[in-house]
């Protein structure tokens, strides 16, 4: 079975960094469409940022899922757990509770909403904005105290 898993992925301890990049790529992509789509004035643009708004809102279901259920595991001392784990925590649910909030306001006015498309954009950029705070708190976790693999004596203390 370990041939036919990558290599690196053995090292994890758990598969949430395997989704986390998912919900990233694909909520920027909505945003920069809708954003062409209001610029421009396409709505093929905005079908496109549609489509990836919900593939973007459902993959961040799965990251937060399996955020949550690897997070009892997670070998990092209280301090690094305190300080990023769960900033990142609740950053990550608030990004998640806002794509939700943006993906069914586009499924109600599909594809793009025809009234409050300035609060629209807003919101998606508030998100964004959280999303990658967010996200560095948990790349924090990865890289500086190795919170997703085994290749250094666990826990490591928080420094600044």
């Amino acid at each position: 079975m370990a041939e036919i898993i990558p290599a690196g992925i053995q090292h994890l301890q758990n598969i949430h960094p395997v989704t986390v990049h998912f919900p990233i790529a694909f909520l920027m992509g909505a945003a920069l469409f809708y954003f062409l789509a209001w610029v421009l004035k396409k709505e093929s643009l905005a079908y496109t940022g549609f489509l990836m708004l919900i593939v973007g809102a459902l993959s961040a279901i799965i990251a937060v899922s399996t955020g949550l259920y690897a997070e009892p595991g997670v070998m990092i001392s209280r301090s690094v757990r305190a300080r990023l784990l769960e900033p990142h925590k609740n950053l990550m649910l608030t990004t998640l509770g806002i794509s939700i909030i943006l993906a069914v306001w586009s499924l109600i006015s599909r594809p793009f909403p025809k009234k409050g498309k300035t609060i629209f954009m807003l919101l998606f950029l508030a998100m964004l904005a959280v999303m990658g705070i967010g996200a560095d708190y948990g790349a924090r976790m990865v890289y500086d105290y190795n919170a997703g693999g085994n290749a250094c004596a666990q826990p490591i203390e928080f420094t600044k």
